[in-house]
């Protein structure tokens, strides 16, 4: 009997689950793309055509199995509280995925930031950004029209600023301090 060949989603599933578990297995410094083929019992040119490096891999990787900009956007009634969320969120994700993982793609991501970071000329998050904030604006609390992507896009960029920094996992505290001493004094000025 012939195994069935592989297509469309249910490929594209399986070559994110071997990734998901080679990285699992031997970490991101020791992932290659010849071990993410073997462990999908697929050719390499197979994840080439879907992803150019092992970089875009794992971050789609990592999109499908440990997404931290998914799920309910945080409706807590007021921005503060819904930003909080968001990077409670987003930090939680990030020591999920570790920070060998992390750290260890921090070379090939600087070097493709635009490709990784801001696919399509989007920034990650902006959806989820852009609801909170809209609400926020229905509620009176910021003028959404002074708000700019880039200041937008701050309080989760900063938060991957800083675990990229420190190397570890932050506390509450700095979350708090992104959102009520920066953040929030910028977009309600």
């Amino acid at each position: 009997m012939t195994a069935r060949r592989r297509r469309g989603e249910a490929l594209e599933e399986s070559l994110l689950q071997a990734a998901w578990d080679e990285l699992a297995a031997v970490g991101y410094p020791k992932l290659t793309m010849e071990g993410v083929a073997a462990r999908a019992k697929t050719s390499r040119a197979v994840l080439y055509r879907r992803w150019p490096n092992r970089v875009e891999l794992v971050l789609a990787a990592m999109r499908r199995h440990a997404p931290m900009l998914s799920g309910e956007v945080p409706d807590t009634g007021e921005l503060r509280g819904d930003l909080l969320a968001l990077l409670r969120r987003v930090t939680s994700g990030l020591e999920a995925i570790g920070s060998e993982t992390i750290h260890g793609m921090l070379s090939e991501y600087i070097r493709d930031l635009d490709a990784t970071v801001y696919p399509h000329g989007r920034r990650v998050g902006a959806q989820v950004m852009s609801v909170i904030l809209e609400r926020a604006a229905e509620r009176g609390e910021i003028d959404r029209a002074k708000i700019t992507p880039r200041i937008a896009g701050l309080p989760t960029d900063l938060v991957r600023h800083e675990v990229l920094i420190t190397q570890r996992p932050l506390p509450d505290g700095v979350l708090v301090e992104i959102v009520d001493d920066i953040f929030l004094p910028l977009v309600r000025a």
